[in-house]
């Protein structure tokens, strides 16, 4: 049998392995060299098709460990949530929903001043170039990076405001801008699926040929301010995107 071949049926009997639950989250999978004895064929063939099961989000690589099944768990992303009233008022909704289901969520935050690009300043408002607040957030599950979450406020509003500490605000940073102009009444929400940008594959460690969800959030207060750009990427083998919708009733006269 060709190695072409045997790429494609060794790939196919480890899946059914992992899907079938007989190798379990956590388990190693046979090294190359074992498995490349196991069906006869040569080194980059083995790579070929571990790497395929890598991008089906199946098998994760680890330095000294090799590669082992992933926890297929996907977190449930719903856009709709920001609005849900808060349960803690130390942590803030990610942190809260995934804490009492059991898992360990955490983040990093970043704090920068920057250029705003294309994207970010025609949703502003502002001249592309013109600098811009930007709180620069991955959020891990279990250790592993699951998505980015990075909010962008103009620097007049948020230079000077607790939006400038790269620390966690509880209440968001959203809030912090509110008191500035007026509450948020509407939002404009764009979702593009793509491939991820060099950056984003980075933040992310994403395995070659992952797509990602982009999700662009623009609230604007009951004058057309903008109160913030959001900017979140969903890596596609690790997120089921729900939205919950209320249907108006109809009423006949």
């Amino acid at each position: 049998m060709a190695d072409d071949t045997l790429h494609g049926q060794m790939a196919s009997d480890l899946r059914v392995l992992i899907t079938s639950g007989e190798l379990k989250p956590g388990s190693p999978l046979p090294s190359e060299a074992q498995l490349g004895e196991q069906y006869g064929v040569s080194r980059p063939t083995v790579r070929r098709a571990l790497q395929t099961l890598e991008q089906e989000g199946l098998v994760s690589a680890h330095a000294g460990r090799g590669r082992v099944v992933r926890d297929r768990r996907a977190m449930v992303y719903r856009p709709q949530q920001e609005y849900e009233p808060r349960r803690s008022s130390t942590m803030d909704r990610f942190t809260t929903v995934l804490s009492e289901q059991g898992r360990q969520p955490s983040q990093s935050i970043e704090v920068a001043v920057e250029n705003a690009g294309r994207m970010i300043a025609q949703r502003l408002g502002v001249p592309e170039g013109t600098p811009v607040v930007a709180r620069k957030r991955v959020r891990f599950l279990d250790g592993e990076p699951f998505n980015i979450n990075d909010t962008y406020h103009t620097l007049e509003l948020a230079g000077g405001t607790a939006v400038m500490n790269p620390e966690d605000i509880p209440e968001g940073s959203n809030v912090v801008i509110e008191r500035l102009i007026g509450r948020e009444v509407r939002a404009v929400d764009e979702i593009y699926i793509r491939m991820p940008t060099p950056d984003e594959t980075r933040r992310l460690k994403l395995s070659t040929g992952t797509p990602v969800g982009v999700h662009y959030c623009t609230g604007y207060t009951q004058d057309e301010r903008v109160v913030r750009v959001e900017y979140f990427v969903i890596p596609g083998d690790r997120h089921v995107i729900v939205y919950d919708r209320v249907h108006p009733v109809e009423t006949i006269d």
